[in-house]
């Protein structure tokens, strides 16, 4: 019985597909062809999760915070408090100076003599009567009161001229009258001179600024940052 050439060569294509891949000859050797086969997929592998502990700071990492901040704070505090008082500072020695020129020029105004009497807490304005002879606060005036941290140095004629204390009941009650008490350091004269002076305004605190005010008698004092605290 012949067998056609179709039949032959579908027998051949079903052998072939039963039996896998047939090997061929290639010039490295015997190969085989691979099947047109679809190859499962494979599943990704799971990686394992790694759990770490909640990440959070120690009780020394926490102090060392605090004591940093604090350190901050108190360098924060340190420097507005400086800084205030030396504007304070700066503003009680320029009312200081505007005191004594406005004192000198009423003085030429009115021909009349004034005084400032400097005390270790402020100062006076005092005003010389022709009559008695005497000093005595000045009409319509007060006694001015520094801040309890400003310190004053007065030098006269270069010589440190110690001011006087705050005065006690003792003091008011003493039989002598009051205006003998009253003399001052400085004079502002209706010729226009003043007593050549230098004083120094300065913070008693520790690293506080100080303010100088001088005058050699003829030009009126201003107040400029001192070089060194006397």
């Amino acid at each position: 019985m012949a067998v056609s050439c179709t039949q032959a060569s579908d027998c051949s294509a079903r052998a072939s597909t039963i039996a896998g891949p047939q090997p061929f000859q290639t010039a490295c050797g015997t190969s085989h062809i691979p099947v047109g086969r679809k190859s499962a997929p494979t599943k990704p592998s799971r990686s394992k999760r790694v759990v770490h502990g909640s990440g959070g700071f120690t009780l020394i990492e926490l102090l060392v915070v605090i004591v940093i901040i604090g350190c901050m704070l108190s360098l924060a505090v340190f420097s507005m408090g400086s800084s205030g008082g030396g504007r304070e500072l700066r503003g009680e020695a320029e009312r200081l100076a505007a005191v004594m020129a406005l004192l000198l020029e009423e003085a030429t105004l009115d021909n009349r003599e004034y005084g400032l009497q400097l005390r270790n807490d402020g100062y006076r304005v005092l005003a010389y009567d022709d009559v008695s002879g005497l000093w005595a606060p000045a009409p319509q005036t007060t006694d001015y009161r520094l801040p309890s941290w400003i310190r004053l140095d007065l030098q006269l004629e270069g010589a440190a001229l110690k001011l006087p204390q705050v005065a006690s009941k003792d003091d008011e009650d003493d039989e002598m009258p009051a205006n003998a008490k009253l003399q001052p350091q400085l004079l502002l004269l209706s010729s226009g001179e003043l007593s050549p002076f230098s004083l120094q305004l300065s913070d008693r605190r520790p690293v506080g600024q100080a303010y100088e005010l001088t005058s050699d008698g003829f030009s009126l004092p201003q107040a400029t940052a001192a070089q060194g605290r006397k």
